[in-house]
């Protein structure tokens, strides 16, 4: 049972329909950041890194100050957003590198057998929100990180609603921001970049002191750069029929590799640092200078938003154009250089590291949004309205006015862009992850409650009042038994046993 049934969304969806009078169905660009924090931008107070477009966005739209992403990592984050079923539902629950096909993560050998490319596949019988839109007459394209099906499979955006796709198909692919190749729908494009296989470092008896040793990560063609631009193209060639772009950049996921006028900018602004030369867990590329590339990652996304909005202008198609803006988990816990901590990432929530990304505490899972649609959307507005990425289908079926064909634990915030009473909202909203030795959580109200390390066999419940305690300091669940059993209910009732075993939790009663 979910947490409004499926008829009620659908009455719902339909009054609201009936009562509003729509425009011209809105172009819908959905672009997603890859482990970009709560706090690492301007309008959310960040001090050091500039986001002056995204910024924009926000004076021009509305923020959500409670929006929450599909999981705490890439792939199934991405699952939720783009299936409308909440991570006890979806298919994909975790990171899924599909090691039985042989050694994934040789680069080389990838780069010889595409059939090491990629990750476990979305299946052909699930409806995405891509094809609920193509059904509707738009034409829909993915530029960036894609992550949910290796080549070959069915999981393919072009395989899954999307009538084209450029970039990365593998995640473990997009650990260099300078590869050999990135995908044309089905068919790889070669760049002009050597062989360095992501988390490669310093060659032996280099001198991390002397910016030559880190010519290797710096290479030719800048993948963002190139997707960026396919972005674009896609915009102006469906400039006269309603499109659906959703883009999935990689940034500022790492590995630390930006365009050097902006690494420079941030030099000359932070002056200088200690080199990031690797560690022992998870090794990414080194860096000369960790902080500046970090902080000109951002800021080149930033760049890039600009000049999509810059586009619509020239199309004299951006008020018709409804733009969303987010990041599908929260910001690394200082992995590969990216010094988190330093720019408090996570504000106001806590950046340490079991609290940020690969958590489903609020740093790891509550990211920013912001949605722009000008002449419907309020400007400078805010919105607290609980909600998350599984929402996101039925609110663009509802914007579009299509019925939806598919159950979904979503539900429509448009009444929310539109300025009109949200009537129908969460009870709860719910998650699972199977990373990380297994987690568990319930927003409820106020109410947090998560379990951690399941896998250990722990199955006791934290409770955290986030109107008190934000930053999840204190466990209050002695006090509040009855809160603790109710959540600890949904856990059990949401909670679907996964087909995929890398997914299932035999503390759960998965068999």
């Amino acid at each position: 049972m979910r947490n409004v049934s499926y008829f009620t969304v659908l009455l719902f969806l339909t009054l609201t329909i009936s009562s509003c009078e729509r425009p011209t169905p809105p172009n819908i660009i959905y672009i997603l950041a890859d482990d970009l924090g709560y706090g690492e931008l301007g309008v959310h107070g960040q001090e050091i890194i500039e986001t002056p477009h995204i910024d924009a966005l926000a004076r021009t739209g509305m923020r959500f100050t409670q929006h929450y992403s599909g999981s705490a990592v890439c792939a199934p984050s991405r699952s939720v957003l783009l299936t409308g079923m909440h991570s006890g539902h979806t298919h994909i629950r975790g990171n899924d590198e599909w090691r039985e096909r042989g050694d994934v993560w040789d680069y080389a050998a990838m780069f010889q057998d595409s059939s090491l490319e990629g990750q476990r596949p979305l299946l052909d019988s699930i409806v995405t929100i891509a094809e609920i839109l193509k059904e509707a007459g738009y034409t829909t394209g993915s530029v960036g990180k894609w992550g949910l099906g290796a080549p070959g499979t069915e999981g393919v955006p072009t395989k899954q609603g999307f009538d084209f796709f450029y970039g990365y198909n593998c995640q473990r692919q997009a650990h260099t921001y300078y590869p050999m190749h990135l995908w044309r729908n089905e068919e790889r494009e070669l760049l002009n970049n050597k062989m360095i296989a992501p988390h490669s470092q310093l060659p032996p008896g280099a001198d991390p002191l002397n910016p030559e040793s880190y010519k290797d990560f710096s290479l030719n063609d800048y993948a963002p750069e190139l997707m960026h631009k396919e972005a674009l193209t896609f915009i102006e060639n469906n400039r006269n029929s309603p499109f659906f772009l959703y883009y999935a950049s990689p940034i500022p996921h790492v590995a630390l590799q930006a365009p050097k006028r902006w690494v420079d900018y941030y030099i000359d602004k932070l002056g200088p640092e200690k080199p990031y030369i690797g560690d022992n867990n998870f090794p990414y590329f080194p860096n000369f200078t960790p902080r500046a590339t970090y902080a000109g990652m951002i800021s080149y996304l930033d760049e890039q938003v600009g000049e999509i909005v810059t586009k619509l202008k020239e199309l004299n198609i951006y008020e018709n154009t409804l733009i969303i803006f987010t990041s599908d988990n929260g910001p690394t816990h200082s992995a590969g250089g990216a010094d988190t901590h330093y720019f408090s990432s996570a504000k106001p929530f806590r950046t340490d590291k079991g609290w940020t990304k690969g958590s489903l505490n609020e740093g790891g899972i509550r990211v920013p949004m912001i949605v722009t649609w000008p002449g419907h959307i309020a400007a400078a507005s805010t919105s607290d309205h609980i909600s998350s990425f599984y929402d996101v289908m039925p609110t663009l079926c509802d914007v579009i006015g299509q019925p939806i064909s598919i159950s979904t634990d979503g539900i429509s915030f448009f009444p929310t862009l539109i300025g009109k009473p949200q009537i129908a909202e969460h009870e709860y909203l719910y998650w699972e992850f199977p990373g990380y030795n297994g987690q568990q959580a319930v927003r409820m109200g106020n109410w947090k409650g998560i379990r951690k390390d399941i896998f250990d066999g722990n199955l006791n419940l934290k409770l955290y009042n986030l109107k008190d305690d934000i930053r999840e300091s204190h466990d209050v669940a002695v006090d509040n038994p009855a809160i603790v059993r109710k959540i600890e209910s949904i856990m059990k009732e949401q909670h679907v046993p996964s087909s995929i075993e890398r997914f299932k939790f035999s503390q759960l009663g998965d068999n």
